[in-house]
């Protein structure tokens, strides 16, 4: 699943071809369609713990709150995420692009409300204050060229982290995020397909 070749992956219908798809009740319609904002958060269940299916069945609804204390804090909660990007790099996709999916709650970006409207969710598979896998950061690159190609409104400068949308409530990716990383995985990219084209 880690991006080798420098080609990108297509997009059929709002969902990436070649990639787990694991279909969300927790998705609605956009009210204007827009897509023009991209979201970067982490998740692991339960905190600390990387692997197994309990992110796949929190966001189908599935979870079992009995399965560990942590659980019962969350109990009730229905959120999706468009995409998770696993820490061996492999990407599982739940809500197709078009589609509104519950990741980011109660945000604003640039005096905007309600961020879910407009913009696309990525999880990371992790914690705030430790660093993010190599392999995640060349599936994360992959996928943000492909839909920066897909969709025209997206941009570069529209890549935020949870926490920049909802300050004091959210604090993901966190500090083990590296930002210059990602910038520079971006430009690479970019400098690569312009040198092929």
């Amino acid at each position: 699943m880690i991006d080798k070749t420098g080609t990108n992956w297509t997009i059929r219908g709002g969902w990436l071809k070649s990639v787990k798809q694991v279909p969300s009740p927790n998705q609605d319609e956009r009210p204007s369609g827009e897509i023009s904002l991209l979201v970067i958060h982490c998740i692991s269940l339960p905190p600390g713990e990387f692997g197994g299916t309990y992110v796949d069945r929190l966001f189908t609804n599935r979870l079992d709150f009995n399965g560990h204390p942590y659980f019962a804090e969350i109990a009730g909660l229905k959120v999706s995420a468009h995409l998770l990007i696993d820490r061996r790099g492999h990407a599982t996709q739940y809500v197709p692009f078009h589609r509104r999916a519950w990741h980011a709650g109660v945000s604003c970006f640039q005096g905007r409300e309600c961020c879910n409207d407009f913009s696309i969710g990525i999880e990371l598979e992790g914690v705030e204050t430790s660093p993010y896998t190599d392999a995640q950061y060349a599936t994360l690159g992959r996928v943000i060229h492909t839909l920066l190609e897909t969709y025209p409104e997206l941009s570069p400068n529209r890549i935020v982290g949870h926490s920049d949308i909802a300050p004091g409530r959210k604090i993901d990716p966190g500090p083990g995020f590296d930002w210059k990383r990602l910038s520079y995985l971006l430009r690479s990219r970019a400098e690569r397909r312009c040198q092929e084209s």
